[in-house]
């Protein structure tokens, strides 16, 4: 399996390349960010893009792949809706039609959030921009395109990106409510099995992400 992956230099980003790196069945991944990764392995190559909006100038670089893994993503805490669409919505679209034109073949994974609206219509901006964002990449006609939402996530042994507080809030969710928390490892086989296998829903909710990872590990 040959795998694009972005978002890389963030905690689900680098968590999920960490999986897949570790996963056999993964044979090839290319990460592509605005920044180096600084990570060596023989399945890893990179491919610098400063701004995602034109990634059509790349195209010929991202041909020959069965999957996207968009991991990218920004927090909305103190951003006016205008550039959260740009960031979340615009540039991910962008994205993501660039990959179907070179790859018609490709399962396109997006990492989306807990509680997004798919109605568009809500209070919360940044459920409103995701819903869309979901909505969107749907429609767009890969061969299998999924939202994954999970909700409150710990890191993978080993990881860089993740913030200390964060993690210590994790930890206690899950000793208080273990259902509403995933490991981003689990996110990751999911990920991977899904590529393979499908799902019959494009929209993953915490059970369902738990569901595909534990498949995968059955194999």
């Amino acid at each position: 399996m040959k795998v694009i992956l972005t978002g890389a230099t963030g905690m689900v980003g680098e968590g999920v390349l960490m999986e897949c790196l570790d996963n056999p069945l993964v044979t090839e991944i290319l990460v592509v960010g605005r920044r180096s990764i600084q990570k060596t392995n023989p399945k890893l190559s990179e491919l610098i893009v400063p701004d995602f909006l034109k990634i059509k100038d790349f195209s010929e670089k991202l041909v020959g792949y069965d999957a996207c893994f968009f991991c990218a993503g920004i927090s909305s805490v103190g951003m006016k809706e205008e550039d959260y669409v740009r960031v979340t919505y615009d540039t991910t679209l962008a994205f993501a039609k660039t990959l179907l034109q070179k790859n018609p073949d490709l399962v396109f994974n997006f990492v989306s959030g807990q509680s997004t609206d798919s109605s568009e219509n809500g209070r919360v901006m940044w459920a409103r921009v995701k819903g869309k964002t979901e909505n969107h990449l749907i429609r767009l006609g890969f061969k299998g395109e999924y939202n994954f939402r999970p909700g409150v996530m710990l890191p993978v042994e080993g990881q860089n990106n993740s913030k200390s507080l964060y993690v210590g809030i994790a930890k206690i969710m899950k000793f208080i409510t273990p259902k509403l928390v995933l490991s981003i490892g689990d996110i990751g086989k999911a990920m991977i099995n899904i590529v393979l296998n499908g799902y019959p829903k494009q929209v993953l909710e915490i059970k369902d992400i738990r569901t595909l990872a534990q498949s995968s590990l059955e194999k």
